[in-house]
């Protein structure tokens, strides 16, 4: 008998619209179990994915709760609480993009000064 090889691993998805659909299922093809937080229980991602919560992705309580129930973090929309990110990446958790870049391109001006900083054109 062929012995199935399975995978605990869980990722999470910060926001669940087509992205993070198309993200889930990508992760299906190698067993990752995907966890949706989103606003909406009827986004896209919501059909998909292996367990989906209903939660406010800028609400700090919300996103500190939800991190630590998976192994690894992402996001499919720049609109989440970095500093609910920051702590978690703070105690150990794997959260790709990094939110200390997450913290930059919300914000224009810091992204232009970046820029600048790092010899980037930039319109």
């Amino acid at each position: 008998m062929e012995q199935l090889v399975t995978s605990d691993f869980k990722l999470e998805i910060i926001a669940g619209g087509q992205l993070g659909k198309m993200l889930v299922l990508a992760a299906s093809n190698w067993d990752v179990k995907t966890c949706i937080l989103d606003t909406d229980d009827h986004c896209p991602a919501s059909t998909c994915c292996t367990q989906f919560v209903k939660g406010n992705q800028l609400d700090y309580d919300t996103v500190i709760r939800f991190g630590c129930m998976v192994d690894m973090i992402t996001f499919e929309i720049e609109n989440v609480n970095i500093e609910a990110l920051q702590k978690l990446k703070t105690e150990g958790k794997k959260i790709f993009p990094d939110p200390d870049a997450l913290a930059i391109i919300q914000d224009k001006g810091l992204q232009k000064e970046f820029y600048k900083n790092n010899k980037i054109p930039s319109p």
